[in-house]
């Protein structure tokens, strides 16, 4: 089940954070961007959460003001993609304390580790919430470490 790309856009079609696990030059990303963004934000609220784009499937929900957008294949389990999202949402939610576009906007590289440690090469790697935060907690205490080694010199 690997997924394609992971997309965090606003509801004002602002992209907030973009993800690729397949190799792709930058025109290529930007049009995939601009038009499944297009496509997403086009939908009503009650409209199911999956769509075909090209030959790929797009599986989004929205949460707050940000949708989470990922494509994965035609054969992928669409429901184990929305729990891919909802478990990255969760770890966000934890480790931000009710995360919200700010926190992303803002702290878009703790978003990215977050991600990185839930998925590699667009396959789930850890699915446990504990474990992903105490690795991002031992990265930050590692990086106040470093400032300190920093200041001391």
């Amino acid at each position: 089940m690997p997924i394609n790309y992971v997309l965090l856009v606003s509801r004002q079609g602002k992209t907030r954070l973009a993800k690729w696990f397949t190799t792709l030059n930058p025109k290529e990303k930007t049009k995939i961007i601009k038009d499944v963004t297009q496509l997403v934000l086009a939908r009503r609220t009650k409209m199911c959460n999956f769509l075909e784009y090209k030959d790929t499937k797009v599986i989004y929900r929205r949460y707050a003001s940000l949708y989470f957008i990922t494509g994965v294949g035609l054969q992928d389990n669409e429901l184990l993609t929305l729990e891919v999202i909802h478990r990255y949402v969760e770890v966000l939610d934890r480790y931000f304390g009710n995360v919200c576009e700010l926190d992303l906007i803002f702290n878009f590289q703790r978003a990215y580790f977050i991600l990185d440690e839930l998925l590699i090469a667009g396959e789930m790697q850890e699915s446990s919430k504990v474990t992903v935060l105490q690795a991002i907690h031992d990265q930050d205490a590692q990086e106040v470490e470093e400032a300190n080694e920093e200041k001391g010199k």
